[in-house]
């Protein structure tokens, strides 16, 4: 039986590195950059654009892969999170087999947004091509009006 393994430069080149097990035991207890999702019981992240349009804010989220029933949008207070779960068929025993190897990032991502400034009537959600658009109207501030007050 063959093996499918990601070609790597130098695959078969020993180098010696004194800090590799220092490197190795901080990412098994903190997590790395390229580490997957429950590391230290954190979520991953996903990356957003947050764009300034004047009267509201519109703010982009890249979901590549999830379906619209698996994003989830809570607003709790001032905070609006952004949660999403993806599961694989990997996990499920029964189709576990067919495997030969699996890199896909699979689990939960969340992102926390401050929305005291917007009006929470107003917030507006759409998924189209993996792209979780968030349009939050800012709230509107009267101009403060000019006036005289009396001497006692």
């Amino acid at each position: 039986m063959f093996g499918i393994t990601p070609y790597r430069k130098n695959q078969n080149e020993v180098t010696y590195d004194p800090f590799r097990e220092m490197r190795d035991m901080e990412r098994r207890l903190f997590g790395g950059p390229f580490d997957g999702f429950f590391r230290g019981g954190d979520l991953a992240e996903f990356k957003t654009d947050v764009r300034d349009q004047g009267d509201k804010y519109l703010v982009e989220c890249d979901l590549p892969g999830f379906a619209k029933e698996d994003i989830h949008l809570d607003l709790e207070g001032d905070v609006l999170t952004v949660k999403a779960e993806r599961h694989s068929e990997y996990e499920d025993k029964e189709k576990q087999g067919g495997y030969l190897r699996c890199e896909r990032s699979y689990g939960s991502f969340s992102r926390s947004f401050d929305v005291s400034e917007i009006e929470r009537d107003g917030i507006k959600a759409k998924l189209d091509n993996g792209v979780l658009t968030l349009t939050l109207p800012k709230k509107q501030t009267k101009p403060v009006e000019k006036q005289s007050l009396p001497i006692e």
